[in-house]
């Protein structure tokens, strides 16, 4: 058995990316992800890594666009407002087909909301993140453990596909302390013929860049980028199912939302009521199978978010509105309580599935 360590979801996460290969680090402290900058502050200098805190978001998101065109490992990290401010450089990664690795450890919001946990960037960062035509892969830890499992991933994710992996954690992941192992078979980086490393003369010259000026060319660009993101699709697609056997109500939920969720699900079973889960792991590609087979035989679906409802939209997309989807929701820092999921699935449950 791997050894465990107690560490904070951020510092998990931060070590699971040095574990990996990453020696770059470029950020900017924003509540509730200082931690991760903290932790590399530390870390980098000791292992010969670069650790450069910013002017601002958005000098970070370019300093990472810079190192990952050299075919290099690079993260960065913020929290809402800040991955805000480094919408425009996520494009031109997008337009440059260049891999790297976002934090987002989501605040309150819209503005500067507050600095309790949130589920709300869901349609900033699965509807692209940006301007122009493209996805990130989004992935969402519902543990400590996967704040550092999910790290690597994304890293490896990010290279095989050349494109940003984005880990979407609400701050509950990122504050909270857990058992860790962080034991892991990391895997080489992948050739990357494109990186612009210097040519000594024996090759062509390696232009990255996201400008196209000619509108024929720009489209190929546009579709070959998408045959890409559609092997993603096709291959990356990660869930976990909770008692789905035999649901007749389905919650839907992803972080803390999940874990509060499970909670709430156990209790409905010992009351007699059939309630299963459906985790996404990955929030883009957004898990549309499982969601499509449960529709088949589940009575209603129940979406538990931190959020006004963005996730449901999915949710409703993968169902073809089959049957009803409803929300169960705190927002601006609270969090759904595992009596209110509770509560939510006995009237689910009381009303048959009814609307």
């Amino acid at each position: 058995m791997s050894e465990k360590v107690l560490m904070k979801g951020n510092e998990a996460l931060a070590e699971a990316a040095i574990i990996a290969g990453c020696r770059h680090y470029f950020g900017y402290p924003i509540t509730p992800q200082t931690e991760v900058a903290a932790y590399m502050a530390k870390r980098m200098p000791k292992i010969g890594g670069t650790f450069l805190q910013a002017e601002s978001e958005i000098a970070a998101i370019n300093m990472v666009y810079g190192v990952s065109s050299t075919g290099h490992r690079v993260m960065t990290s913020s929290s809402s407002p800040g991955i805000s401010l480094k919408g425009e450089g996520l494009s031109y990664l997008a337009g440059s087909d260049l891999p790297a690795l976002v934090i987002n450890v989501q605040r309150g919001g819209p503005g500067l909301g507050g600095i309790q946990p949130s589920q709300a960037d869901y349609f900033q960062a699965t509807k692209g993140g940006a301007h122009g035509d493209f996805h990130m892969i989004v992935l969402a830890p519902a543990s400590v453990q996967e704040m550092a499992d999910l790290t690597v991933k994304g890293f490896e994710l990010a290279d095989k596909y050349r494109m940003t992996s984005m880990i979407l954690a609400d701050g509950t992941m990122g504050q909270m302390m857990e058992p860790v192992s962080l034991e892991y078979d990391i895997k080489p980086a992948p050739e990357k013929p494109w990186a612009t490393t210097g040519t000594k003369m024996q090759r062509e010259h390696n232009i990255v860049n996201s400008l196209s000026l000619v509108p024929e060319e720009l489209e190929k660009f546009n579709i070959e980028r998408y045959k890409r993101y559609d092997e993603v699709e096709k291959n990356e697609v990660m869930y976990e199912e909770y008692m789905m056997d035999d649901a007749e109500i389905c919650i839907a939920a992803f972080g803390i939302a999940a874990r509060v969720s499970k909670n709430a699900i156990t209790e409905a079973r010992r009351q007699g009521i059939k309630a299963g889960m459906i985790r996404p792991i990955t929030l883009w590609p957004f898990p549309k199978t499982p969601f499509k087979k449960a529709a088949q035989s589940v009575k209603q679906f129940i979406s538990v978010e931190l959020s006004m409802g963005q996730m449901i939209e999915d949710v409703r997309l993968a169902t073809e509105c089959r049957v009803p989807v409803t929300l169960c929701n705190r927002v601006g820092g609270m969090i759904p309580s595992p009596e209110m999921v509770l509560e939510a699935i006995k009237e689910a449950a009381k009303n048959g599935g009814a609307r």
